[in-house]
């Protein structure tokens, strides 16, 4: 099935083979996912071809350090495609793909890149460097953050996300939904610190006032066809693709992981592009995909997991 290149109005086919199809893993209505380094399959997509990107990189923290998970003292190990080359190298990285991105987005398109203080001012650095025009910083604060247990910081409880447009000029292009943000605000305008509410709490404190994005991370229905390590909360996909782009508007994950950018995406009537060198994650996002639309219904319901789709 040829990937979602071209927006549901245009003309049903194209000419000549498809830039993904030798790299396609599956593919649905409105979603493929390709498996590869993102690097190189989006050097095959066409330029200026997509609408929004949504990136959460390696943060190359498995370097034989520890975490406290579940209440205990654990190692750091995601995988070999989270440990540091170096800080020079581990930025290179980042410009590469972040250039590679920057190719393919449409000049009313942005990027959205998570992270903690361990990879985001590289990347911030690195979009300044490619001529990315910085749009927001947004805090995300998440309360149920695991507790540090050298006892010599304070507790990492937030996530940075950056949200570019591909290029600095004079008059701004890019796709925001400013109305229906501040409508979910309450009727003021929505702050850069985010607290998204669990479904059926209020957007607004008790004075009024908007709040900050306050998000546990994902829900346990949204992890109930498998986990990934840095698995991302549907509703903060879901507010980022609300807020961001339109409908048809081809979006695209170049760590796709889970797949939660494209169950987001799908389930809004966005079309969707994942890229993984993981066939293991691929596969998850896959049957998370193949699940149908329902998940962000049952997330919003605060129903259970979705069902096992059927081979």
């Amino acid at each position: 099935m040829p990937i979602p290149l071209r927006r549901p109005s245009g003309p049903e086919g194209r000419s000549g083979a498809d830039p993904l199809d030798s790299s396609c893993f599956a593919s649905g209505t409105g979603w493929t996912l390709a498996l590869g380094d993102c690097r190189e399959l989006l050097g095959r997509m066409p330029a200026a071809s997509v609408d929004l990107v949504f990136a959460d990189p390696p943060y190359f923290l498995s370097n034989g350090g520890f975490t406290c998970h579940s209440g205990r003292r654990a190692p750091v190990r995601k995988g070999a495609w989270d440990a540091s080359r170096g800080v020079g190298e581990d930025h290179r990285f980042h410009v590469a793909w972040l250039a590679a991105c920057q190719r393919v987005l449409r000049p009313e398109g942005t990027l959205w890149v998570s992270g903690t203080q361990h990879v985001i001012f590289s990347v911030g650095f690195a979009l300044q460097s490619l001529g990315f025009k910085l749009l927001n910083t947004i805090t995300w604060y998440k309360p149920n953050a695991s507790p540090n247990l050298s006892c010599r910081y304070f507790t990492h409880s937030s996530e940075l996300l950056l949200w570019a447009a591909p290029r600095s000029g004079p008059r701004l292009q890019h796709t925001f939904h400013y109305a229906e943000m501040r409508q979910e605000a309450g009727g003021v305008q929505m702050r850069d610190v985010w607290a998204l509410p669990r479904p059926g709490d209020e957007e607004l404190c008790d004075d009024g006032q908007g709040r900050v994005w306050t998000l546990t991370g994902p829900r346990r229905g949204e992890k109930a066809l498998g986990r990934h390590p840095t698995q991302k909360p549907l509703a903060l996909l879901e507010r980022i693709v609300r807020a961001t782009s339109g409908k048809g508007a081809l979006v695209l994950d170049p760590f796709c992981g889970s797949g939660t950018t494209g169950v987001a995406a799908v389930a809004l009537g966005r079309r969707f592009v994942g890229l993984d060198l993981s066939a293991e994650y691929l596969g998850l996002a896959r049957a998370r995909l193949e699940a149908g639309p329902d998940e962000l219904t049952r997330r919003r319901a605060g129903a259970g997991p979705p069902p096992r789709p059927r081979r």
